[in-house]
């Protein structure tokens, strides 16, 4: 075995692997077992860490990094999008097209390099994310709501 091999293998086999592994597979195990609201609070969350992410690149100047946490952003939003149930509520129109809003306004920060436009997703998506803690908080302390009280799947 040459070095890079066993750079390689011990990577994949060290402490920091294996620390990984167990990291994502308590994501995973989270993930299939979350109710459709705990699943929408962690897309906000994760969507919120991404914007975050991308907005210290981009006043870092790494570009590059800043790119991938808007595309991924971008996914998150589109998820968020494809879940909406937008005939269960009066609301669900307007935040269909609040989402549309921000995926724009993503690719445009993207595109340009404008951190001002990721600042300004942030500040429109933060009170929803806030919003679904406080719903997912309001349920568990109340009787099981039926899936899809809240507008999603």
């Amino acid at each position: 075995m040459n070095a890079q091999g066993f750079a390689a293998f011990a990577a994949a086999s060290g402490p920091a692997a294996t620390a990984q592994r167990q990291r994502a597979q308590y994501t995973s195990d989270a993930v299939l077992s979350a109710t459709p609201v705990q699943l929408v609070t962690m897309l906000y969350d994760r969507l919120m860490l991404d914007l975050s992410r991308a907005e210290a690149a981009q006043v870092a100047g790494s570009w590059l990094v800043a790119g991938e946490q808007l595309v991924h952003a971008q996914a998150i939003v589109a998820e968020l999008s494809s879940s909406l149930k937008i005939d269960v509520w009066d609301g669900g129109e307007g935040l269909l097209a609040l989402y549309g809003y921000a995926s724009t306004a993503l690719i445009n920060a993207n595109v340009h390099r404008d951190v001002a436009l990721t600042r300004e997703v942030v500040g429109l998506l933060e009170p929803l994310r806030q919003a679904w803690h406080e719903a997912g908080a309001s349920l568990q302390t109340s009787t099981v709501a039926p899936t899809g009280a809240l507008g999603v799947a």
